[in-house]
């Protein structure tokens, strides 16, 4: 899939396949489809790096970072971390993978347990792993607590106790607190307000730094991503559609649907917005229940043609682009090509 040394990879995903069945039937239940999440992902993640996931909602992001942690048994395709294929390994033998893959959960008041005191939810992964009890595991919560920006005498307050942003902190200090090689960030902030999700992105931003860790990053707003991502894949519909470094895809996108997020994106810089047109896509997001035949896009695609309807396009280097940028189509974004006009700019 690329030239980067096997070494350098921590996270292989081959094909990766998640399909929920769909069933009928009151005392015998039969399967009458199945909704297609995740439909044949294959991507890399290096060590160091932050990989961002975008796409709209329901194109099976969060699906795809539960088959990384392997929260979700996959239905087909295989996940490789730090060289050992984890796919099937039962949970028992999961858990020393555990303590490298953590994960952080897009609700910071979903995530955590309300009845619960805050240094206890801190010092779970301490406590099932057996890595510090009493007197010890309180010393390393409150280090924890203090690293992320909380207060450390604050302890045994309940997560009621704290804002949304402090309650995010929590969910970092957990995910934290193995010190793991793999943190998968589903959505972390964006059920935070802008100033605050700028304080927990530059927490992670740090502490990756700090510790040497390796992000997945998934979320919907793209401006987030280009800011903390070094490469980018964009998902539709199950598969992926473009993957590149954050630099290329943003500034020059290959796939329509990629060139339509970005034109939905908000644009800081008044020069670039002065040039920004929307592109608008007409018709809604097909069913992943019974997605379209050959690129799953097409219906909604501008540059749509009698091909894309039929045969679906491999996700491959196109003509002039470099080794690392890889989309899925057959009539990629040109130079200069303004899909708002439909025409070349």
């Amino acid at each position: 899939m690329s030239s980067v040394d096997d070494a350098e990879v921590l996270l292989r995903l081959d094909g990766v396949v998640k399909h929920f069945p769909i069933r009928e039937g009151i005392v015998v239940k039969r399967q009458i489809g199945a909704v297609r999440a995740v439909d044949g992902v294959s991507l890399e993640v290096r060590r160091g790096e932050t990989l961002g996931i975008v796409g709209e909602t329901g194109c099976g992001k969060s699906t795809l970072a539960r088959c990384i942690t392997r929260l979700h048994t996959l239905t087909g395709g295989t996940v490789t971390f730090d060289g050992q294929d984890i796919t099937t390994l039962s949970r028992r033998a999961l858990r020393p993978v555990r303590r490298e893959i953590q994960m952080i959960f897009q609700d910071p008041y979903g995530s955590l347990n309300p009845r619960r005191r805050v240094g206890s939810i801190i010092g779970d992964p301490f406590a099932i792993h057996g890595l510090a009890d009493g007197a010890e595991r309180r010393r390393k919560v409150q280090e924890l607590m203090e690293l992320v920006g909380l207060n450390p005498e604050h302890y045994n307050r309940f997560p009621a106790d704290f804002s949304g942003g402090q309650r995010q902190r929590i969910g970092v200090a957990r995910a934290l607190a193995v010190r793991p090689k793999l943190i998968v960030c589903d959505e972390p902030v964006s059920a935070l307000d802008v100033s605050i999700q700028a304080q927990i992105i530059n927490l992670l931003e740090s502490l990756q730094d700090e510790f040497g860790l390796t992000y997945v990053f998934i979320a919907h707003d793209l401006s987030v991503v280009e800011h903390v991502s070094d490469r980018v894949a964009v998902m539709y519909l199950g598969k992926l559609a473009e993957l590149a470094e954050a630099d290329q895809l943003y500034g020059h996108p290959r796939h329509p649907y990629s060139a339509a997020l970005l034109s939905a994106a908000s644009v800081p810089d008044p020069d670039r917005a002065d040039r920004h047109e929307r592109i608008i896509l007409t018709g809604d997001v097909p069913s992943p229940v019974n997605p379209p035949s050959g690129c799953r896009f097409h219906p909604r695609c501008p540059k749509a043609r009698g091909l894309c309807g039929t045969e679906e396009p491999q996700l491959v280097t196109r003509a002039d682009d470099p080794p690392e940028h890889l989309t899925a189509c057959h009539f990629p974004v040109l130079a200069g090509e303004n899909l708002a006009r439909g025409g070349t700019s």
